[in-house]
């Protein structure tokens, strides 16, 4: 005689449950981390001193910033991934979202400081507003870098004075009051 058959269903519930994320989501997770690397890896040797990490994670993204073959890089970004699972990379976001600030802040500066430079060009009561703005401003030298920079212009010489005057500006909107020393082109009386 035949044993009973065995049957091939079973109960749902005698299966193990897996809670955790699903294989997708933990690539999805992966290539976050990767990303975050990636934008560290992409950064100066100076920003990174700037941001507080691990040992392990800043050796690791020196030594990609050192490797120049495309598998390489590919396997040392996997590498910073899989150092970054383990570590706790809020900080390290917010640090980028920072670095990322202050640049887009510099760059709204100098524009700002690019206009102020074009406006004291175009008119001379802009001194005013610088005065008003700075007030440890040298409006004579200034003055004296405004009427060189517009002779260069007419003469066609090269724009020292031009860019002088945005040295200056940027000095100033720094804190350093003291203008630098420049030499006063003579009038050339041809």
């Amino acid at each position: 005689m035949r044993p009973k058959s065995i049957s091939t269903h079973s109960d749902p519930d005698d299966e193990p449950q897996y809670d955790g994320p699903s294989k997708s989501q933990r690539k999805r997770d992966s290539h976050a981390l990767q990303d975050i690397g990636t934008q560290l890896v992409e950064l100066s040797a100076a920003q990174l001193k700037r941001i507080d990490m691990p040992e392990n994670l800043r050796i690791a993204i020196e030594e990609t910033q050192r490797t120049r073959s495309r598998e390489g890089l590919r396997r040392q970004m996997q590498f910073i991934g899989k150092v970054m699972r383990g570590i706790d990379t809020a900080p390290l976001v917010e640090a980028l979202d920072a670095l990322r600030g202050v640049s887009a802040r510099a760059v709204a500066r100098e524009k700002m400081l690019e206009r102020m430079r074009e406006r004291l060009l175009a008119d001379e009561q802009v001194l005013g507003d610088i005065a008003a703005q700075w007030p440890g401003a040298d409006l004579t030298h200034l003055r004296t870098l405004r009427r060189n920079a517009l002779r260069e212009t007419e003469l066609n010489k090269p724009p020292r004075a031009f860019r002088e005057i945005f040295r200056v500006l940027r000095q100033l909107d720094s804190g350093q009051t003291e203008a630098p020393e420049i030499e006063e082109e003579e009038n050339e009386d041809e």
